[in-house]
């Protein structure tokens, strides 16, 4: 491996871990915040709030997919990276407004379509979330596009730090629902001040970079994301519509925010690769960029195992973390976090073939995605249930990752060694296996998955996948980001 590709390497993978843990902190005050709100409200009202953070998220993230790839291609490349950010975040504000006026306007339809009268208001009132998420992810993009990734991880984190501690305090108050509302746009908002505080482009007034520029390489790539996010979360809101009640969707819920980990890799990851890609690509170092491209392919196959160690122990974490209440939900998560890993290798394919300008190629893979999944629920989900819902999004997900691991070998000649691929699925077996198995409920559940977790790394490593120069290169990387990296500044 070459000096760049190493170095770049070295960059994407500090880069990577400092979003990744940022937006990781979703994971503990997820963890509480989901556990609090379970055994708080109950399997009917959460699956209300559920059903209302499911509907605005999906709004929230098809903005930001829309128009983050672009952004941060754009300001990767650009000369001048200020004329792109005032035109980029001018067009999240626009469509961020946009969306949240529709939504305060056709939130009693969509109420009605999910046969849950009350979700109306508890959609008005989380309606301006989108706008200020809006806002906060297209100053993101910027840091990205720059390279900035303590500024964009500093960020992020502030959000579920904020999202954590309103969340408590005002259901203490007695607010139920309506708290954990605000307490999600209180979040938002505290994200809005922070993302401003690093990058401050002007909101109004003239800019040099013509919005049509932005949209020429957006278009394609709204097309993308909007598939992407049609897709996800289609099965939660095929289930509500084909006859389940809200606290079926609540359990099923529930068990979606055990398969976090693997959206927020890719989260952490996918911007991040395509960033330094582009600079890679934009430099002339066509060869590291396709060596850089590769490791994260093989990277994506390394984590397999997990899903497999999550799958074994679904039932007992659902009921762990959730209640025994919610212990049927343990179907769903087994089935589920397998589709959760297909889609990060999806994540990573499309945006390799995004980098390398074969946006139609990523497209003509995702586009069908929403349609063969909403046939698949139609046909499963009145026989099949919760379970059904979950087989179906796996399957379609799974497939499409595929597709795009074979448009990526086309396009770029690269492709996941054999050898890392049939190594993973075997310690994957073996993962699931043990935690299928071992006996180790409630409190040894965490004692018992990290054993698992361990054995998994050892077999890698007699296996002959992880080897020493690999272990000193992560080393060397994160000791790189611990002198380098720690010190986020304003402009």
């Amino acid at each position: 491996m070459g000096v760049a590709p190493v170095r770049h390497g070295r960059q994407l993978a500090a880069g990577t871990s400092l979003v990744f843990l940022a937006e990781a902190l979703i994971l503990p005050t997820g963890f509480v915040t989901a556990v609090f709100l379970t055994r708080r409200l109950g399997p009917t009202d959460y699956g209300q709030f559920v059903l209302a953070a499911t509907v605005v998220g999906w709004i929230e993230i098809s903005i930001s997919s829309m128009l983050s790839r672009a952004t941060v291609r754009c300001v990767a490349e650009a000369e001048d990276w200020r004329a792109v950010a005032v035109t980029a975040v001018r067009l999240y504000l626009a469509a961020g407004a946009a969306a949240t006026l529709l939504l305060l306007l056709f939130a009693g339809q969509i109420a009605a379509l999910l046969d849950e009268p009350e979700l109306g208001s508890h959609l008005r009132l989380f309606a301006v979330s989108i706008l200020l998420i809006s806002l906060a992810s297209g100053h993101q993009s910027i840091m990205v596009g720059l390279g900035r990734f303590p500024q964009r991880a500093f960020a992020g984190g502030s959000r579920w730090l904020a999202r954590l501690g309103l969340m408590v305090l005002l259901i203490e108050l007695g607010l139920s629902v309506s708290g954990a509302i605000l307490a999600s746009v209180g979040a938002a908002a505290v994200e809005l001040a922070v993302s401003r505080w690093f990058v401050r482009p002007p909101l109004w007034g003239p800019s040099s970079f013509p919005a049509r520029r932005l949209w020429g390489v957006a278009a394609p790539l709204s097309v993308l994301a909007l598939s992407l996010r049609l897709f996800d979360r289609l099965d939660l809101i095929a289930l509500k519509t084909l006859g389940a009640t809200a606290a079926e969707a609540g359990a099923y819920g529930a068990a979606l925010n055990l398969t976090i980990l693997p959206g927020l890799v890719g989260a952490a990851f996918s911007p991040l690769l395509l960033s330094t890609l582009s600079r890679m690509l934009r430099g002339g170092d066509d060869a590291g960029a396709r060596e850089l491209a590769g490791h994260a392919m093989r990277a994506v196959f390394l984590v397999l195992p997990v899903a497999g160690m999550i799958s074994g122990a679904a039932a007992g974490i659902v009921a762990w973390v959730f209640g025994p209440d919610y212990r049927a939900a343990g179907a769903s998560l087994a089935v589920l976090i397998f589709g959760a890993f297909a889609m990060l290798l999806l994540s990573a394919a499309v945006t390799i073939l995004i980098a390398g300008g074969k946006t139609g190629w990523a497209v003509r893979v995702v586009a069908p995605m929403s349609l063969v999944a909403l046939a698949g629920h139609a046909l499963v989900i009145p026989r099949f249930g919760a379970t059904g819902a979950a087989a179906v999004g796996t399957t379609v997900a799974v497939g499409a990752a595929l597709a795009a691991t074979v448009a990526v070998g086309r396009s770029w000649g690269i492709r996941p060694p054999a050898a890392t691929v049939w190594r993973s699925a075997v310690v994957c077996a073996l993962t699931f296996a043990l935690a299928w198995l071992l006996p180790g409920d409630g409190a040894l559940l965490v004692p018992k998955l990290g054993a698992i977790g361990l054995v998994g790394g050892v077999a890698f490593w007699l296996m002959g996948e992880l080897n020493r120069a690999e272990l000193a290169s992560l080393r060397a990387a994160l000791g790189g980001w611990s002198r380098g990296g720690r010190r986020p500044r304003a402009v």
